[in-house]
């Protein structure tokens, strides 16, 4: 432990130290997605006092409980993955009814997001317990806070996390996508980031902001139109390195699906006949051979 968490795990006791913590109840901790400055001091102080602490991986809950100073021993760290959660939470159910405090964090960020937790949490309420959030970092809202994806729209935005691996089921996804107006979070690893990028390039002009290695120290976040976001990643391989949240930009303006035909003329600037009429169908619900028929008067000009 250093100093500067010596220090901290002190401030934590005086400032959160003096709240109620009921006992026979889970509290699910958001820790750090890789600064580890952002743990807060209630986190801090209730991962000391908790009697056992459930988390998705002992070795690295193990490693944060040191770093800030915070010893306990191995009987007390609860294995619950999602190979495990059904079974893991019944344990937990059967201590927390024993008035054991328990806490539950995952390997980063908020727990029963995208990570392990949700059964868990749910097995504890239909058990008539009690869930407590410890709230802090999350790379959702971090991606968000930056992307200024609602500075032309404010109707808020839809969390999907990690798209199918499978091709085909990842090509229907983005097809979704390119038919929800509202900012889209999306979450992925760096060994499919390329795949990832090659599928969200139907999606053209669209604006989307990458958040990679947040929090960190070799932090990036850039926002460009999807369809160039596999040529920015070529570029560095820097760039494919890291965890990722990414913010889909929504629509600029909410509206009903329209003919299709002014952004159908923007596309046609840059992009074949055949692309520009998919990208635009794509984006405007409009039928694709009303495009290409427009598509084809557009490239033959005006007649003589």
């Amino acid at each position: 432990m250093s100093a500067s968490f010596a220090l901290a795990l002190k401030a934590a006791r005086e400032v959160a130290g003096a709240q109620h913590y009921p006992q026979g109840a889970l509290y699910v901790v958001a820790t750090p997605i890789g600064n580890l400055a952002d743990l807060s001091l209630r986190a801090l102080h209730l991962l000391e006092i908790a009697d056992a602490v459930a988390c998705e991986d002992t070795r690295h809950t193990q490693a944060l409980l040191r770093a800030c100073g915070i010893e306990k021993p191995s009987g007390s760290l609860i294995p619950l993955h999602q190979h495990n959660e059904a079974q893991a939470a019944q344990q937990v159910v059967r201590r927390l009814a024993a008035g054991e405090r328990i806490a539950y964090a995952s390997d980063a960020g908020t727990p029963a997001i995208s990570d392990p937790g949700a059964r868990l949490v749910a097995a504890v309420r239909e058990a008539g317990l009690r869930v407590v959030p410890l709230p802090g970092a999350s790379s959702v809202t971090a991606a968000l806070s930056v992307a200024g994806a609602f500075a032309a729209s404010d109707t808020g935005f839809v969390f999907t996390g990690f798209l199918p691996v499978k091709a085909a089921e990842r090509a229907t996804a983005v097809q979704a996508l390119a038919q929800e107006p509202r900012a889209v979070v999306l979450l992925e690893a760096p060994h499919r980031i390329g795949v990832l990028a090659a599928a969200l390039a139907v999606l053209g002009i669209r604006p989307i902001t990458v958040g990679r290695e947040l929090t960190k120290q070799f932090e990036q976040v850039h926002t460009l139109p999807c369809e160039a976001l596999a040529a920015w990643l070529a570029q560095d391989s820097q760039r494919s390195r890291g965890e990722f949240a990414l913010v889909l930009h929504p629509w600029a303006q909410a509206r009903p699906r329209d003919d299709g035909l002014a952004l159908l003329a923007l596309l046609l600037e840059e992009l074949p006949v055949k692309a520009a009429v998919r990208i635009a169908a794509q984006a405007s619900g409009a039928s694709r051979n009303a495009l290409y028929e427009a598509a084809l008067k557009r490239k033959a000009g005006p007649a003589a």
